[in-house]
């Protein structure tokens, strides 16, 4: 309880990690929720990597003198950029493939996988001085967020959550059932082209700042869990993000508890929420 208390004070040494974790257990059950609707769960994979992929390669031409930022810019917004071009390419055009149907879409997803793990090694094996620097931000440093980082997360993340619940009626009918969206006018085009966007900036964002894992973990899990319990999209969405908030929370009291790294906790208490969620469904089959 002692642990408890440090953590819930204002003044905690750690408190950014914390709200972070809190800000992607809240928001990305929002997002990954589509993923799960449009039988997309694999894409959710993939983009983490695409992004980490994107971040390797800025350092890798910032470190050759092919950048657009001065070496004095924050390393930060040189990596956000890399991560948001590799993402956005990679969506669109698995969507834009996906929409034509040119062959498998799991094929598509597998080989992108594949292709942005490869390339993010080798560009990280490639940059002569940034290696250290590299490792540590795929890796996620989620200890060491700066307070203009979690501004920033909370700004990005907030006015996604709120845009996602404005129009979230828009959103599912586009991803739930495509012919009753065209059937009542929506332009699917648009609402297709806004919800790539938001995922392209969450995982970006995300991925440098508490790295891919995390990112995934929480982008999927969550929503899967919720689907197994709850019956209607609207118990579905609050469902997945309290399993999210939860997640984030208890798992840093765990890894604060037990001095354990906070991401890997996180998405391994996730695993057993998971777990759990599905032994409990099947008890109560089996009962019946």
């Amino acid at each position: 309880m002692e642990q408890l208390g440090e953590i819930l004070n204002p003044h905690f040494l750690l408190r950014n990690a914390l709200y972070a974790g809190l800000l992607v257990g809240l928001v990305c059950p929002q997002v990954g929720i589509f993923f799960v609707l449009r039988r997309m769960i694999l894409l959710g994979i993939a983009l983490p990597q695409v992004s980490n992929a994107g971040i390797a390669f800025a350092f890798l031409m910032h470190t050759l003198g092919w950048h657009l930022f001065y070496h004095m810019e924050s390393e930060k917004v040189m990596a956000l950029s890399g991560s948001i071009v590799f993402t956005f390419i990679a969506i669109f055009t698995l969507a834009t493939l996906e929409r034509k149907q040119k062959g498998f879409a799991e094929n598509r997803i597998g080989f992108t996988y594949a292709l942005a793990g490869a390339a993010s090694i080798l560009f990280v094996a490639w940059n002569p001085y940034g290696q250290t620097e590299v490792l540590s931000m795929l890796k996620g440093e989620i200890i060491s967020i700066p307070d203009i980082y979690v501004l920033s997360m909370l700004i990005i993340y907030g006015t996604i959550f709120i845009f996602l619940i404005g129009f979230h009626r828009n959103f599912i009918l586009v991803s739930y059932d495509i012919d009753m969206a065209t059937t009542l006018g929506k332009n699917v085009i648009l609402w297709d082209t806004l919800l790539y966007l938001i995922i392209g900036i969450i995982i970006s964002f995300g991925v440098m700042t508490v790295g891919p894992l995390v990112i995934f973990g929480f982008l999927l899990i969550p929503p899967m869990a919720a689907k197994m319990v709850t019956r209607g999209i609207f118990l579905f969405c609050i469902v997945s993000s309290i399993i999210g908030i939860f997640a984030s929370f208890i798992g840093f009291y765990i890894s604060y508890r037990f001095d354990l790294p906070t991401g890997p906790t996180d998405v391994a208490l996730l695993c057993v929420i998971f777990v759990m969620l599905s032994l409990g469904k099947i008890f109560f089959r089996l009962k019946r």
